[in-house]
């Protein structure tokens, strides 16, 4: 006997004997086939049930990310805009002794400048000064021609976006008074440095803004006028330098300096400092020094981390408002 029919007459005897086989046997199919559908129906309405669950967790999500994307939004790390109305202030150093003593982006108009600017005001080490580069990502790209630099670039909505004023602006700043340039500078260490020059100015487009600046202090060292070594000032200094571009060269040196060393700057044979170089992150290796270099700190071959240089008047003094 096959084992197929000894397994149907073993369901045949377990349902009973007092019926004809053959019923009995689809009877007992029928009703396995019932309980089946009802477990299925079973599983069916609990699965359904957890779907039903977990979208309502899912439009309550969605809900909330609706709501949050209506809310006004504002880049990582922003400070607010403070709008002083309809009076007008040439520099940072006015807006803070007028009494608003928050860091933040105000509007100033300096004597000469056509139309109101954009600046953010540094509250801090003291107060008014008028920020007009910050490095502190290499979210923006410094390696731009005469006109960005001549209008200035950047993010200007962000407290720590990268930026250049414009020389246009810087030239309208410091031909106001006598204005003192604070470089702030930080490595990839944590360790942070600063130096100070008197009598900072920066001269119109055409005399290429030549760069003016007066005495050193501080402890990051003197990079600007080359005065660490007396034999290489004659061309690491940049004091009277001109203005330089990838388009437009100013430098003294027989090739461009800009084109090297990629970026925009006071450029002389070529530098022993460069603020508006590539972003590396820290000791670096390429054809040229075309790092953010401050030589009298970490050499030519070590990027900085954060650069920010502002300004503000010599004889400003903070007020207690």
């Amino acid at each position: 006997m096959k084992m197929q029919n000894i397994f149907l007459w073993s369901k045949v005897c377990i349902i009973g004997t007092d019926a004809n086989p053959l019923t009995r046997q689809l009877n007992w199919i029928g009703s396995s086939i019932l309980d089946d559908c009802e477990q299925e129906k079973e599983r069916l309405r609990i699965h359904l049930k957890n779907l039903e669950v977990k979208l309502t967790k899912q439009q309550q999500l969605i809900q909330r990310l609706t709501k949050l994307n209506e809310r006004p939004q504002f880049p990582v790390n922003a400070e607010q805009f403070f709008d002083l109305g309809d009076k007008q202030y040439t520099d940072c150093a006015q807006i803070y002794t007028s009494g608003n003593k928050q860091s933040g982006f105000y509007m100033i108009k300096p004597l000469g400048s056509p139309s109101q600017i954009r600046v953010y005001c540094d509250m801090t080490e003291g107060g008014g000064w008028t920020v007009f580069q910050r490095r502190s990502d290499g979210s923006q790209s410094f390696d731009r021609n005469w006109s960005d630099y001549k209008q200035g670039f950047g993010d200007m909505e962000s407290a720590s976006g990268e930026f250049w004023l414009g020389n246009d602006n810087l030239h309208y700043l410091t031909s106001q008074g006598d204005y003192s340039l604070r470089i702030a500078l930080e490595d990839f260490e944590g360790h942070q440095r600063y130096a100070v020059y008197k009598k900072f100015k920066v001269d119109n487009e055409e005399n290429q803004y030549q760069l003016q600046f007066g005495e050193y202090s501080g402890n990051a060292g003197d990079s600007l006028s080359g005065t660490y070594h007396p034999e290489v000032q004659w061309w690491a200094s940049h004091q009277g330098m001109k203005f330089s571009t990838s388009d437009r060269d100013n430098d003294r040196y027989e090739r461009n300096c800009a084109k090297e060393d990629k970026s925009g700057w006071w450029f002389n044979r070529c530098h022993s400092a460069n603020l508006n170089g590539l972003y590396y992150k820290g000791p670096y290796s390429a054809v040229t020094d075309d790092g953010v270099v401050w030589y009298t700190w970490h050499g030519w071959w070590y990027s900085l981390k954060s650069v920010v240089m502002k300004i503000r008047p010599a004889d400003f003094e903070p007020n207690e408002v």
